[in-house]
């Protein structure tokens, strides 16, 4: 019976978004709940102010999930911000003063489009710490998927939607003309000791409605990192 699994909104994101995964993966008899977030539970960490209020709430739902199935331990699933949000809370060191030591609760970490690493100056406040204190697939006792998207390679073009992607390789690689899912470059959704996926296709974020754009959480997405949730 796979454990109980936690999926961890991207930024600016709200739960909402997450309702179609969560489905699926319950359908495959994976107790899955998602973090309660609300866009607004963002706003307080624009800027490059710390994660504390999405933390709380990442750690209210683990430990809620573990008490309503008696496990000792859950898996997680971070979409993009979700999964390098995910690392500081495996951690040891002291974050904004507070020691968060979820490693003991979390058996897999999966990150799905996640930049972890960026050189734009508000989110390194951040990333820089979870590097440094956490480099890499830092906790051996913890499984590390980190799945990247090839749907768009950056380049530039007066065409904002292409612009966008360039702009956003650039300042999360340094490279515009990356492949990536269109936000996140593979070279950044990667991590050295980690089971590293790269999925043709897929692109960053759930598609709006009436979109059939595939994403992460895609069917077809799913059958490829899913088997690692056993």
């Amino acid at each position: 019976m796979p454990l109980p699994t936690v999926i961890l909104p991207g930024y600016l994101a709200a739960a909402t978004d997450y309702l179609a995964l969560e489905r699926r993966l319950q359908e495959l008899e994976i107790p899955t709940v998602t973090v309660p977030l609300r866009r607004r539970d963002w706003f307080a960490t624009i800027g490059g102010r710390p994660m504390t209020p999405i933390l709380q709430q990442l750690d209210h739902t683990i430990r809620n999930l573990q008490a309503a199935t008696g496990t000792q331990q859950v898996n997680v699933i971070g979409h993009s911000a979700g999964g390098w949000i995910t690392r500081i809370y495996l951690g040891e060191q002291p974050y904004c003063d507070r020691k968060w030591q979820g490693r003991p609760r979390v058996s897999t970490l999966i990150t799905l489009g996640t930049p972890h690493r960026s050189q734009e100056q508000w989110t390194r406040r951040n990333l820089d710490f979870v590097n440094t204190q956490y480099p890499n697939a830092f906790h051996p006792e913890v499984s590390y998927v980190c799945v990247a998207g090839k749907a768009v390679q950056g380049q530039r073009s007066w065409r904002l939607n292409k612009m966008f992607t360039y702009n956003s390789y650039k300042l999360t690689s340094g490279r515009g003309d990356s492949w990536g899912d269109g936000v996140t470059p593979i070279e950044a959704a990667h991590l050295e000791g980690a089971k590293n996926l790269t999925l043709e296709g897929i692109w960053h974020s759930p598609p709006k409605p009436g979109v059939a754009r595939p994403w992460y959480g895609s069917e077809t997405a799913m059958q490829q990192w899913v088997s690692y949730l056993a």
